[in-house]
């Protein structure tokens, strides 16, 4: 009898035990959450305070500002939807690249940047583009340069995109943009890249393509694995604004979270 009562309360406290190690990981999963979803707000109202309070002076700054603007309206939506620490840790990575975008329209206008910021993924590998570039890629035209001009009016604060570095500079278009929203680079992105970066120091591609493919599969015709992203061959015409910043269903724009 009192091996069965022995028995009994064993059990109990081990039942109890388990609800209460439950209850115990849940509170502090909501008190992670919580406390990434207030980091990602404080991000998200600074990047507001400054999409709302600057005007750009020219085209450049005028670029870098909408696309900070993109950034915060994603940001936004994300927050709203953020049901997991990762998930608010990507709003607090987008409110840093529209941050990024600020400053570079700071920058162009010839004011003062403001405070350093965190890096984003794979920016530190992506490097920047140290000298002023243009090449022709069959048949089109391109540039690339550390400082904005009236050519060279679309920014990017550098970093990983479909797997390929993609370094920080000023560039006359955003050739980036489509393997950013398919998730993958078109045939001919190889030759693009290489042309651009080749023998440049500071980034990712000084030894030609070598380095950027070394890290992931390519296609025999020198393209990137995935097929064409939309956009086709990067010599095609990107339009310069044409794209106007809509990421469809990518991270941006449509505000979504990718997977976690």
């Amino acid at each position: 009898m009192a091996g069965t009562i022995l028995t009994v309360v064993v059990l109990v406290l081990v039942v109890v035990g388990a609800v209460w190690l439950i209850r115990q990981r849940a509170a502090t999963r909501e008190r992670e959450l919580e406390d990434a979803k207030s980091e990602a707000r404080r991000w998200v109202e600074r990047l507001g305070g400054q999409v709302l309070n600057l005007i750009g002076t020219d085209e450049a700054s005028k670029q870098a500002l909408a696309d900070a603007a993109e950034r915060y309206n994603a940001a936004g939506s994300q927050l709203d939807q953020a049901k997991t620490t990762a998930q608010a840790r990507h709003v607090t990575e987008t409110a840093y690249e529209g941050l990024y975008y600020v400053r570079a329209a700071r920058t162009a206008m010839g004011i003062d940047p403001g405070p350093d910021l965190p890096p984003l993924p794979g920016q530190q590998r992506a490097g920047s583009v140290t000298e002023d570039r243009d090449v022709d890629v069959e048949g089109h035209s391109y540039s690339a340069s550390p400082e904005a001009s009236e050519r060279n009016r679309h920014y990017y604060p550098g970093g990983m995109v479909a797997g390929r570095p993609v370094p920080r500079g000023w560039y006359s278009e955003p050739w980036w943009r489509p393997a950013l929203v398919a998730g993958a680079w078109g045939i001919g992105s190889a030759l693009l890249f290489s042309s651009l970066f080749s023998g440049m120091s500071g980034v990712a591609y000084a030894d030609g393509f070598a380095d950027g493919a070394a890290q992931g599969d390519m296609g025999g015709d020198g393209g990137f694995d995935g097929g064409d992203p939309g956009a086709g061959d990067p010599g095609g015409d990107f339009g310069g604004g044409d794209l106007g910043g809509d990421f469809g269903g990518g991270d941006f724009g449509g505000g979504g979270f990718g997977d976690f």
